[in-house]
């Protein structure tokens, strides 16, 4: 029972990442700050990327005990997705990002530390499967 909800919990956090990337996509190609979504790039980030930073952690937690392959390489798709978008944030900035008075060092710590902490905890459940 739990190794399911971890699996439906890292499964929602994928999907989360997916639609983040979609919207941020189509917001960069029409140059505005929303995408198909009606969110700016604060609520987008808050909204779809907040719940998909911690939802594969405490879906590790959930199924500490049980062995699963599966669920170790969800949570590692997840890690090596926050990854890549926070790559294209530092290559492509967000117009509205610069002006911000945000330490944009911080920024890119608050979501590259829970990505290497996925990605540590990913390999982990792989190892001990």
């Amino acid at each position: 029972m739990a190794l399911t909800a971890s699996l439906i919990l890292t499964g929602i956090a994928i999907g989360l990442l997916v639609l983040y990337a979609a919207d941020v996509a189509v917001a960069m190609s029409t140059d505005s700050d929303h995408g198909f979504l009606p969110l700016d790039h604060m609520q987008r980030g808050m909204g779809l990327g907040g719940p998909a930073l911690v939802l594969p952690i405490i879906a590790f937690f959930i199924s500490r005990t049980e062995p699963s392959k599966g669920l170790g390489i969800m949570i590692i798709i997840s890690g090596i997705l926050i990854v890549i978008g926070g790559i294209v944030v530092l290559v492509n900035p967000a117009p509205a990002a610069e002006s911000s008075d945000r330490d944009p060092i911080a920024s890119m710590a608050m979501m590259f530390i829970p990505a290497a902490i996925q990605l540590a905890l990913g390999g982990i459940k792989i190892s001990k499967s």
